[in-house]
């Protein structure tokens, strides 16, 4: 199937298929494909929960003001970001990209000074904004390997923050929870995978100058 072709097949599932379960292997391929999404300075301001066991997705349902892909779902995907960027993150960083490029840390001070000058902003409320709207790209990235993978999924912003991360033990001084993805595969009842794709036409989107 041609990526075209896969999101044309992608909707939001409304309803999932609980006797069928996303394959270790194809999730893998899925994660990673988040994994190697475009992030701003390269920092990756965030992390990537899987629930996949029965036991907490069933205590995640209530956190959700539509529980019906939560209670159905194969897997629930929760992106977390960082609300700073402290040193002591950037340092692992920066000893990181050493240990993968073979280059002394030193040899990335530049680089290193650069990133300063934005995480380092009195205005920390930004940098936290900055560190969530990187987990769309991490979003977006997911959900296209979902529809390539040919499983289903399903964006949620609607959910009670708090209680998702009091259920995870968050340290919200440092972390917030930004976006969910439910992953499975539509049920056959979902009536939503039978009606077709509204989007706006070609002259009214898209625009050259």
């Amino acid at each position: 199937m041609n990526y075209i072709e896969a999101l044309k097949q992608r909707y939001s599932v409304k309803k999932f298929d609980r006797e069928r379960q996303v394959p270790a292997d194809v999730l893998q391929n899925i994660l990673q494909a988040g994994k190697l999404s475009a992030s701003s300075l390269g920092l990756q301001p965030y992390k990537i929960v899987i629930a996949e066991s029965a036991e907490i997705k069933s205590k995640l349902i209530p956190a959700f003001y539509n529980p019906s892909q939560i209670s159905t779902c194969s897997h629930l995907v929760i992106l977390i970001s960082k609300k700073n960027v402290d040193d002591s993150y950037i340092d692992g960083y920066f000893r990181h990209i050493s240990d993968v490029r073979e280059v002394p840390v030193g040899s990335l001070d530049l680089f290193r000074k650069n990133i300063e000058g934005y995480t380092k902003k009195p205005e920390q409320e930004e940098v936290a904004f900055w560190a969530e709207k990187q987990t769309y790209i991490v979003l977006g990235n997911l959900m296209f390997a979902a529809a390539l993978e040919k499983v289903d999924s399903c964006p949620m912003e609607g959910f009670k923050k708090n209680l998702i991360e009091e259920i995870l033990g968050l340290d919200t001084e440092k972390e917030s929870v930004a976006v969910t993805l439910a992953l499975g595969y539509r049920a056959p009842d979902d009536n939503f995978q039978h009606l077709k794709k509204v989007r706006k036409p070609d002259q009214k989107l898209f625009k050259f100058i």
